[in-house]
């Protein structure tokens, strides 16, 4: 989806495909039927600025990538003003994500009803065996499932997973991870489809980078199953790109301190 360059003053000159902005252009977002608001997981300031982003669009749902929609059906309006107890009901501390005070300014930020994306886990293993579609059940073809990635596209998924995995398993399995990737990414779909639905949209999702991309991420699963919505995608980034990255709006901020994932592994 593309923008003119009126639509916010506070856009900075950037690739023709993928436009940087500043956080305060995240208070005046294009309208679109979808607004996938991307992170990386453990910087809190993304959190902040997807809770700006969230209060701006007044979206008339939210898809949490964190949760269930068993989890997601927790929470209720009284809860989303006690954050103690919003993280209790949805046992948040064993989810595995990073605190909880980080992700609470969003559910903060908006009455819109919430959807959960995520999938058992057990399904997503499924995935890496049996391969997505398989598991993905009856609409896999719709979301893009039963089609092959091309070579060069399968190669770099493979190889990129590989690195974030520390290196630490076999290139050849990373298949297998891709396969999980794709199911997560059309499960993530289905559930704003099934949000949009429900509720008009517009639709806002609160999601990782890597589903946020418009190259491979939801933005081209959704672009199948539902191609008359307008998507529009917003990366968070930790460093300046060399290169435009895969997203309709990006910006930069400083990166979180975190210890090395690796460090350990390569001991």
């Amino acid at each position: 989806m593309r923008f003119p360059f009126a639509v916010a003053l506070t856009l900075i000159a950037g690739p023709v495909f993928s436009d940087q902005i500043t956080p305060e252009a995240l208070s005046n977002l294009p309208r679109s039927d979808v607004v996938l608001l991307g992170e990386v997981h453990d910087n809190p300031v993304h959190h902040l600025h997807q809770a700006q982003a969230v209060a701006a669009l007044s979206p008339t749902a939210i898809v949490f990538e964190m949760l269930t929609p068993e989890q997601a059906a927790r929470v209720t309006p009284e809860l989303r003003r006690d954050e103690e107890g919003l993280a209790e009901v949805l046992d948040w501390d064993t989810s595995g994500w990073p605190e909880f005070s980080m992700y609470y300014p969003i559910f903060a930020s908006s009455d819109a009803p919430v959807f959960g994306a995520a999938l058992p886990r057990e399904d997503v293993r499924r995935a890496f065996s049996d391969g997505a579609a398989a598991v993905f059940g009856a609409e896999a073809e719709r979301y893009g499932l039963t089609d092959d990635l091309p070579e060069e596209i399968q190669t770099e998924r493979q190889q990129m997973q590989f690195e974030a995995h520390c290196e630490a398993m076999p290139l050849e399995m990373m298949s297998g991870m891709v396969e999980a990737q794709r199911l997560r990414d059309a499960a993530f779909s289905r559930a704003v489809i099934e949000a949009y639905e429900e509720t008009g949209g517009p639709v806002a999702v609160i999601t990782g980078n890597g589903h946020a991309r418009m190259d491979w991420g939801m933005p081209s699963v959704l672009a199948k199953a539902a191609p008359d919505f307008e998507t529009l995608s917003i990366g968070q980034l930790e460093d300046t790109p060399l290169e435009a990255p895969p997203y309709d709006l990006w910006l930069v901020t400083e990166p979180t301190l975190r210890d090395d994932p690796c460090a350990g592994l390569l001991q």
